[in-house]
This record gives C-alpha cells, structure tokens and sequence, in this order.
C-alpha cells in the first residue's frame, strides 16, 4: 500500500573544452570501429528497478488523482413505477485510493505488464438529477472495493530514434461498489441506488481503462518532442537515439543508444574511419548478467549502464576534426615554480642560439593536437594515446611573434574512473612521453634533455593539477528528481559498466 503523495535545462558552454573536460573525456569511456548499428551506449534495466517504478509511480498516482477530475457522466434509468430518471455527474473527486496487492513485470517482446488486487477508491462527486418535472441537485460518495486492473503498455521506437509507448490491453473489474447520495431528495435516491449500481458500476469499470489510455497518450504525445541529441558546446553534440526497440526478457529489458559525437552544423565522417590503428571490439550483442563482481540476488542493481570506446573516441574525433584540440600558452600561465619557463634564458637552455638571437624575451607556445587522440578500456585502466605539436614563438617587445622551433610531443596517459553519487571523477597517470625536433630556425633543440625535464615537470605539477580536478568529478545528467544511490564503476574490455540503484526526491 502506497499513500503519501510525492511531488532539463540545458547548458551551453562556449569556447573549447577546458583540460579538465578533456582530461574526464579521456576517464569516462573509452572505440570500436563501429560499423552498422553497434551502440555506444547500452542500459539494462532490472525487475528491481520496475519495483521501483512501480513504488514511485503509486506516490505520484496518489498526488495526481487527489484533485478535481472532469467526468461528464450522463446517463438514464428506467423505474415501472415512477418513470424515467435521468442524471449527470460532471466531476469527480477522489479522497481515497489504496492499493494493497500491485506488481509490474516486463512482458517478453512487449514492454511492461501491469497487476493490481484488491484495490479500494472512495469518490466523492457533485451530481443533477430529473425525474418527471422534479429536478434535483446534491452530492454522492462512491465507494468501490475489490478494484483489480490489468494492464499491458508496450514499448517500441519510431523512425527517428525517439522511444514510443501504447496501450496494448486493459482489463478492469470492480465487484462491491456503494453509493450514497447527500441533499436534495436523497431520501428518494439511496431507496433507487442499488437498482443503479450496476450500470454505474460497469461505466466507472470504463472509465479506469479510458484514463489509463488517456495517460498513454498524454505521454506518448510527449515522447514525440524528445530530444534525440543534445548539443554540449559550441562545437560538438551527441546523438543519444535509440538503435531499435528495447530487447525485453522475462527478467530485463535492454536499450541501445547510438551515443556518437558530432560537429554542430556539420556533417562528418564516422570516426572509425578516420582511425589509423585497429581497437578492440565494443560491448557485446549482450550486457553480462551479472556485474564481474558477484553480488547476491537481493542486491542486484537497478539499473546496468555500459558506455563503448566509441563514445569516447566520437568525441576526441570530433573535436580533433572541428579544431578544438589547440591552445596557446604564454609564459604567465605557467607555475612560477614549473622548471620549464616561457622565456628565451630558460628555453635557452636547450638551444643556446635562441638565447644568443633574443635575449631574455618572452615566449608563447602554440599547442594543438595533430592527430586524433585514441582511447581505450582494459579491465586495468583508461588507456590513452595523445599525439600533439607545439610551436614556439618569441615575443618581441613590438609584439610581433618569431617562429623559433617546432615540435612533436606524444604522451602515453592511464586513467582510473570513480563515481560517487551524481558525480564522476577519476584520477590520471602519465605513463610515457616523447619530444621530436619537426623544424628549428634557431639551430639543433636538445631534445632528450628538454624531455626529461618536461616530465619532471608534468610530474612534479601538471599531473596533480589534472587529479584534484579529476577529483572534483562532473555532475552526471539524469532526469529531474532522480539521481544515483551506491553506483559501481568497473571497467571491461572496451567498455566502461556502472551498476547502481536509483532514488526519487521530489
């Protein structure tokens, strides 16, 4: 029995993505070369997480049935002895609904199948009534026992992606059904009312499959506006369609999104195209039943959550190809304690002509990511390839910008995601890097030596800069009032699965 009742904006972000963003890119997912339908994204949802859709949906049934409901009842009866009566009950109230014996179960291939037992309603109602020349007005309270409701709404998807629901059957029986009228003659009309509770009896069985489709279609209606991409910034969107109608078991149901980024306003090639080295295969035909953790069936979680390669390797595609991967860096964003200084007496070091040439004068470095970055999930970390240029330029006192040198630096970076609550976060590790003179106008770099000295200082200060932002975590997007509870984030082989339980605040 359920009795207390229970009451997306979308951002914007201009601008390129900030490191922390990348650096979360790189954490969150790790691709495929998807070909045809693969998803990038793929849910499952458990019969716990139908008990707690049915729990929810009870509360929020309960504050949506106590008000004012529309009915425009009309009808007649016939008496030997004292003629016609006619009557009309143009709205309802409900005061009290229990439900006592209700579940939910998913119907194999359909969607979702819907029980209730020996639910109770008490209405109340205004009603007019004529019999002969006497017309009368007053109320009545119904009250209606031994309620049962059988239901099944099914689940498919339309030509866009979008998730579609109907009413594929409804059955509805109330056997002990009282009535009792309040002012007026209702002297006259409680000796008529058990001549009448049948008909009306079998007219508000009517009604209770008529709402419940009326429900449907108000949601139906609604799922046609659903958004099936969402655009993240100025440059990138991602497309979260549905790839086919859910695949629903006896024991879950499955859903498959796209979950590919790609330009605003452009079109452009999928992005397995585009990548030079094969990468692991993404999530199987089938999440695993159970987590790589065995957990006992009373905990099994609501809800099952895989994110690809693919999704990851969409969005550095993507923002590779849409130029977003560059930034200059000038010598006062540097830590005044980052053993490399943007300025021609530290760079000198590596290059004494660049000294020789310009003397004590700032620097600027140009970097931008040459190709795209590749991604990968193994069950013992995040694994990314990050392959940039940098180019350095010397500040005149002008302001004019000399090309000094051109280099190739490529870093090899492990991640280990986390999830607590609503948010995610996780922590890097730089595993390897390599520097490679491209051109130089101010004579040979040495280049190993400004190597070692960029990891120690990547080491020393860039790396726990990224961790106590990766730390922070990002909060993760769900619908309103839902959020989170015990999430589990395991990484398998060319997909990332998290595992949690779901709660509703109003």
């Amino acid at each position: 029995m359920s009795s207390a009742p229970a009451s997306r904006s979308r951002h914007h972000p201009q601008g390129a993505p900030g490191p922390a963003w990348l650096c979360l890119l790189l954490l969150l997912t790790a691709c495929v070369p998807a070909a045809g339908t693969n998803p990038g994204i793929k849910a499952r949802l458990t019969r716990r997480a139908l008990e707690f859709g049915r729990q929810l949906g009870l509360e929020l049934l309960q504050s949506r049935l106590q008000k004012e409901h529309e009915l425009n009842l009309n009808g007649s009866y016939h008496s030997p002895l004292l003629g016609t009566l006619t009557y009309a009950v143009p709205w309802i109230r409900v005061h009290e609904l229990q439900i006592n014996d209700s579940a939910v179960d998913f119907a194999e291939d359909v969607g979702v199948r819907l029980t209730v037992q020996r639910a109770r309603i008490r209405l109340g109602a205004e009603w007019e009534a004529q019999l002969g020349a006497i017309k009368d007005r007053g109320s009545i309270e119904l009250r209606m026992n031994d309620v049962a409701v059988a239901a099944v709404l099914g689940v498919s998807v339309d030509g866009s992606g979008r998730p579609m629901v109907q009413s594929v059957s409804c059955d509805a029986r109330g056997t002990d059904l009282h009535m009792e009228f309040h002012r007026g003659h209702s002297w006259l009309y409680n000796l008529l009312a058990p001549l009448a509770q049948r008909v009306l009896r079998q007219e508000l069985n009517k009604q209770l499959c008529l709402e419940l489709r009326r429900g449907v279609y108000r949601l139906e209606a609604a799922l046609k506006h659903t958004r099936v991409s969402t655009q993240l910034d100025s440059f990138a969107a991602i497309d979260h369609s549905l790839l086919g109608p859910p695949a629903i078991t006896a024991e879950h149901g499955d859903v498959a999104l796209k979950g590919e980024f790609f330009r605003v306003g452009k079109c452009q090639q999928r992005p397995c195209s585009a990548l030079p080295a094969a990468l692991p295969m993404a999530l199987p035909a089938a999440l695993p039943t159970v987590l790589p953790t065995a957990l006992p069936a009373a905990h099994e979680p609501m809800l099952l959550l895989a994110v690809t390669e693919f999704v990851a390797n969409s969005a550095a595609f993507t923002y590779f190809t849409a130029g977003a991967l560059r930034r200059n860096i000038s010598s006062n964003m540097l830590p005044r304690r980052f053993p490399l200084q943007l300025r021609t007496k530290s760079l000198g070091l590596f290059s004494p002509q660049l000294q020789e040439r310009y003397p004590d004068q700032p620097m600027e470095l140009r970097l931008s990511a040459r190709r795209q970055p590749l991604l990968s999930c193994r069950p013992d970390a995040l694994h990314g390839a990050l392959f940039s240029s940098a180019e350095a330029f010397v500040v005149l006192p002008n302001a004019t910008r000399v090309p000094a040198f051109l280099l190739n630096i490529d870093a090899n970076v492990t991640g280990k995601p986390t999830i607590t609550g609503n948010r995610l976060g996780g922590t890097v590790s730089l595993t390897g890097l390599s520097v490679a003179q491209v051109t130089s106008h101010v004579g040979p770099v040495e280049v190993k030596r400004l190597e070692t000295l960029l990891k120690f200082g990547l080491w020393l200060f860039g790396v726990p800069w990224a961790n106590k932002r990766l730390q922070a975590g990002v909060p993760l997007p769900a619908p309103h009032g839902l959020s989170l509870l015990s999430p589990r984030l395991s990484l398998q082989e060319g997909f990332v699965l998290i595992a949690t339980d779901l709660q509703y605040q109003s």
